[in-house]
């Protein structure tokens, strides 16, 4: 499943202020669905690094009117936040996901979904850092244990495994090599029994092996990693470029029907 990720910020590491105009960001998460996108992840609170976070209300003011607009449209809708008041906001405009770069550390954020039928996404990023640990650590493991506490803590207060997906939240306060053995690791991530999601998109950590910084680089080896995560397990890509990942989705798709 492809996961377009629609920015409504003016200040995101890779597409800030290009889809912060409401009409304009409608149009291209409709595009994005066009293009093979199941679901719109609209995040309205930059995560890059050094971002200076946003009030409730400002957060709301850039998303609610476009979640409200793409769910009226018929469209699955995803909320990034990490505050559970912006998630409830979400939900009522019809979000039928969140996702939260936090990994559901907060209590409120977890009543927020325990009360409500939507799915979840329960990232390992921010607050938990791996980038200070020794280089012969192991990441996967590390965030492994980490999923598995947080998605214990959800099921405790009644939400469905069915509803719950998990991301290693790769260039998440991780060193580059951490993020490609997580990359290479996703097989042992999928064997605790939810869906992965891969969200490589443009990520810092691409750069390197793209060998430019340019969009157009990220997003071809975006596409090779959703193809080789998939092969390895994982079942949830989200991608800026969405046409460029549909396309290698299905190649790897193919080969794997052919063993």
């Amino acid at each position: 499943m492809l996961i377009g990720i629609l920015n409504v910020t003016p200040d995101s590491f890779s597409d800030g202020g290009e889809w912060n105009e409401p009409r304009r960001a409608v149009e291209h998460g409709l595009s994005m669905v066009a293009a093979g996108a199941t679901v719109i992840d609209v995040g309205s609170e930059s995560t890059r690094p050094g971002a200076a976070p946003v009030s409730l209300d400002e957060e709301a003011s850039r998303a609610i009117p476009v979640v409200r607009e793409l769910v009226d449209g018929g469209v699955v809708v995803s909320i990034d936040t990490y505050k559970a008041n912006m998630a409830r906001l979400a939900i009522q405009a019809g979000a039928s996901i969140v996702n939260d770069v936090t990994g559901f550390g907060d209590r409120e954020m977890i009543e927020a979904v325990a009360g409500n039928d939507v799915g979840v996404v329960v990232m390992h990023g921010r607050g938990q850092a791996l980038d200070d640990r020794p280089p012969d650590d192991d990441p996967v493991s590390e965030v492994a244990d980490f999923l598995r506490r947080r998605t214990a803590s959800l099921i405790d207060v009644g939400v469905d495994r069915e509803r719950i997906a998990i991301d290693p939240g790769l260039g998440f306060a991780k060193r580059h090599e951490q993020s490609l053995a997580l990359v290479a690791g996703v097989d042992r991530l999928a064997q605790m029994g939810f869906p992965v999601m891969v969200g490589a998109s443009r990520k810092g950590f691409l750069t390197g092996l793209a060998g430019a910084l340019g969009r157009e680089a990220r997003d071809s080896v975006t596409a090779a990693i959703t193809a080789l995560t998939f092969t390895r397990g994982a079942s949830l890509f989200r991608v800026h470029d969405v046409g460029r990942s549909r396309d290698a989705l299905r190649l790897a798709g193919a080969i794997v029907a052919s063993q």
